[in-house]
């Protein structure tokens, strides 16, 4: 074990959240040992902003309820305590022990025959939970009773050369929970590290086991790769490790040898575009991100089966769409909320071929205009589709008539209320 005294790193109690202090505090207070852990700590000796504390301790999840009063306990597989103060919650972990220990009603750990862990709430010490967490980087504690920094797993080290390494057998860890594939794939991107060759080197072959996990689960990760400002990296990996393949098997049937097809380009222009905007602050949706991902398989089986029944171009479109999504749904469960957004953006690029008469206002009046205006514009940069751009251009020059018109109404109307 490694300790970093105070005055040897750089972590500073100005810049951990009030609310995970006060719970670090007060379990010291209480007599029980706390720590900062994870990607909290991890991220204060990067120089970067945590996204969250968590915090690791001897007390047990019920202890911790009856301490604070505005507690919860959650979590199945592995109990955890929810410490809320408003909008912010502060995740406080039991230390975990060694499977093996698992052997009386309240320490129980069971896996399946492949090895994931379906139950997991067995007790130890800090040394055996530093064991028990997954990548090196993600263990390392930040002492709240002498604000020493403890290395129990070579964190320290792989922090400072950049590699994303996992603790263990690296089979042994992606049997018990095939998650951790995508978030080696994840941190590596997010944190531009590398991951060494013993993590990565399973991934391409054990894969499939992603296939064991609830596509509930599966959609929720897929929001954290794709939409967590490094969506274009984290891509590029999950393509490398054949990952995305299994998240997305709709789109990765359409890949070229030569990376170059619309379908590819769109999916690089849309990440990219993603990461740009959750930079600056700008909001995004998943609905446009995967209306934009499966739009040309979409197009694809909308052609085949036109090409085979006797339907219109609208109802063999209509069928498309279902069955895309029911697909898609298959892997990662995207809510309904979400899949009615993708449809209407999708419904849109046809409507917006429709511009006689009033046709044109009525459509920007719809609530996904410019979501589907959006899709139109990239695909004409994508394809470079000189009609595509034709109509882009339309578009555009429309809607900026249609705003100056209607500044032009609202200085008239503000004009004759000042001269009356």
């Amino acid at each position: 074990m490694t300790m970093i005294s105070r005055n040897q790193h750089n972590i500073s109690r100005q810049k951990i959240s009030e609310n995970a202090l006060k719970v670090l505090y007060r379990l010291k207070k209480l007599g029980y040992e706390a720590y900062l852990v994870g990607g909290g700590v991890r991220d204060l000796l990067l120089g970067k902003k945590p996204k969250d504390f968590d915090i690791t301790t001897n007390a047990t999840p019920e202890q911790v309820r009856k301490i604070f009063s505005n507690c919860r306990l959650v979590g199945r597989r592995f109990r955890l305590a929810h410490v809320m103060f408003g909008s912010e919650i502060i995740e406080v972990a039991t230390f975990r022990g060694h499977h093996e220990h698992g052997n009386n009603e309240k320490n129980i750990s069971t896996q399946t025959q492949n090895g994931m862990l379906l139950w997991d709430n067995v007790y130890g010490n800090i040394e055996e939970d530093a064991q028990r967490r997954d990548f090196t980087i993600n263990s390392l504690y930040y002492g709240i009773s002498d604000f020493t920094v403890r290395d129990y797993t070579g964190g320290l080290r792989d922090l400072k050369e950049g590699r994303i390494c996992l603790i263990g057998d690296p089979e042994t860890r992606y049997r018990e929970d095939p998650v951790r594939m995508l978030r080696a794939v994840r941190f590596a991107a997010k944190l531009n590290m590398n991951i060494c060759l013993k993590t990565a080197k399973p991934i391409p072959y054990l894969a499939e086991l992603l296939h064991e996990i609830p596509s509930s689960r599966l959609f929720e990760e897929s929001l954290k790769l794709l939409q967590s400002g490094y969506g274009f990296s984290t891509y590029k990996l999950l393509c490398e490790h054949k990952l995305f393949q299994l998240l997305f098997p709709v789109i990765a049937r359409h890949f070229t040898d030569n990376g170059d097809s619309p379908l590819e380009r769109i999916i690089e222009q849309v990440l990219q575009d993603t990461d740009y905007r959750l930079k600056n602050g700008i909001r995004v949706n998943p609905a446009f991100l995967f209306a934009a991902m499966l739009w040309y398989p979409l197009v694809d089986l909308t052609k085949i089966i036109n090409d085979k029944n006797d339907l219109t171009y609208y109802e063999s479109s209509a069928l498309a769409m279902h069955n895309i999504l029911d697909e898609q749904c298959r892997t990662l469960a995207i809510p309904k909320r979400i899949t009615t957004l993708v449809n209407n953006i999708w419904s849109l690029q046809q409507w917006l071929h429709q511009r006689q008469g009033k046709r044109a206002h009525k459509l920007m009046e719809h609530p996904k205009f410019r979501a589907g205006f959006d899709l139109l514009v990239l695909r004409a940069q994508v394809e470079n589709n000189n009609d595509l751009h034709n109509l882009t251009k339309w578009w555009d020059e429309f809607q900026i008539a249609k705003l100056t018109r209607q500044k032009e109404m609202a200085t008239k109307v503000s004009d004759k209320k000042a001269t009356h």
